[in-house]
């Protein structure tokens, strides 16, 4: 991935609806350029997917949570990690090192619902404990750096 593919990604952050020409005039590419390199970059699992960012207070998901999971087994395994999937207000799940086994962030629209999660979470087989940390605020949030030397 060179620099050019840097600022397409970076522009694309920005605003993934903008025209191939905005792009690659953005990035000193024409339309087409821009385009091919888009393609490759999705080919490559570089772009993963396009979607929406959606303000989660206008979405009623304002509180916002990170649990740590204490467990018994291997959390990454298909049985926790699919039941734990099933669990939507769950937006990620990260295997850790350090005294928990799972750090999950999750998304409700109270505390009380937050709540009703924990102890769906807590059923889940081979979850022995939780630690919850709620966010009070979240003063900002950026998408991926994509910075560096150019190599890679």
């Amino acid at each position: 991935m060179d620099s050019i593919d840097r600022a397409l990604l970076a522009q694309l952050q920005v605003d993934a609806t903008q025209s191939y020409a905005s792009l690659g005039q953005a990035v000193g590419l024409s339309a087409g350029s821009a385009h091919e390199r888009v393609r490759k970059l999705r080919e490559r699992g570089v772009i993963r997917r396009t979607t929406v960012d959606v303000d989660p207070t206008a979405a009623s998901r304002a509180v916002l949570s990170y649990v740590m999971l204490q467990a018994s087994a291997w959390m990454g395994d298909p049985p926790t990690r699919d039941a734990l999937a099933d669990i939507p207000e769950i937006q990620e799940a990260h295997i850790i090192a350090g005294s928990a086994s799972l750090l999950v962030k999750i998304r409700t629209s109270t505390t009380e619902e937050l709540q009703a999660v924990l102890r769906r979470v807590f059923a889940v087989d081979g979850v022995t404990g939780t630690q919850t940390i709620v966010v009070l605020e979240t003063f900002f949030e950026r998408p991926m750096y994509l910075g560096g030397d150019g190599s890679s």
